[in-house]
């Protein structure tokens, strides 16, 4: 199989037969933390961009002359989006200065949930870019998605941490 295959599909998650979608914004987490853990919220938002075009790239030549501009085992653009949902948590990590190992599970759980609620609701914007039915597309509904979710997960900090309650 070739590189393109290996990174549409992280690592062929994406060839899990039931909820690939699901599978691959699980397996995306644990990668996050290591990232954040080698190298904080700076190593996670760069491999966030260079994830997004290698997943571009690979998403193009992937469904190149298919009639499927979207196909299921494509579960790169769910790394990225769901990344992005775990910016706020990584961020407020890093800023903060914690530990780089310090896994605040509720918040990673949050992100997740969230993430994969719009991800697949898919309102205004991430719908919209869903309906681009091409690579840019695949890759966009999932980035609006995680940010989407971040919003909320970094809404849902602050009101745990006391920042809008006083």
């Amino acid at each position: 199989m070739p590189m393109t295959r290996f990174i549409a599909t992280f690592g062929f998650i994406g060839l899990i037969p039931v909820a690939p979608g699901t599978f691959g914004s699980l397996a995306a987490i644990p990668v996050a933390w290591l990232l954040h853990w080698l190298g904080g919220f700076p190593l996670l938002l760069s491999a966030t961009f260079l994830v997004f075009f290698a997943g571009l790239h690979a998403t193009r030549v992937e469904t190149m002359g298919t009639a499927d501009h979207d196909p299921s085992s494509i579960v790169i653009d769910e790394v990225v989006g769901q990344w992005i949902a775990l910016f706020p948590l990584s961020a407020g990590l890093w800023f903060g200065g914690a530990a780089s190992h310090v896994f605040p599970w509720p918040g990673w759980v949050g992100a997740f949930i969230l993430f994969r609620i719009f991800d697949i609701w898919k309102p205004w914007l991430v719908g919209r870019a869903d309906r681009m039915h091409g690579p840019v597309g695949v890759m966009l509904d999932d980035v609006a998605a995680g940010v989407f979710a971040a919003v909320f997960v970094a809404i849902a900090a602050a009101i745990s941490h006391g920042l809008l309650m006083k």
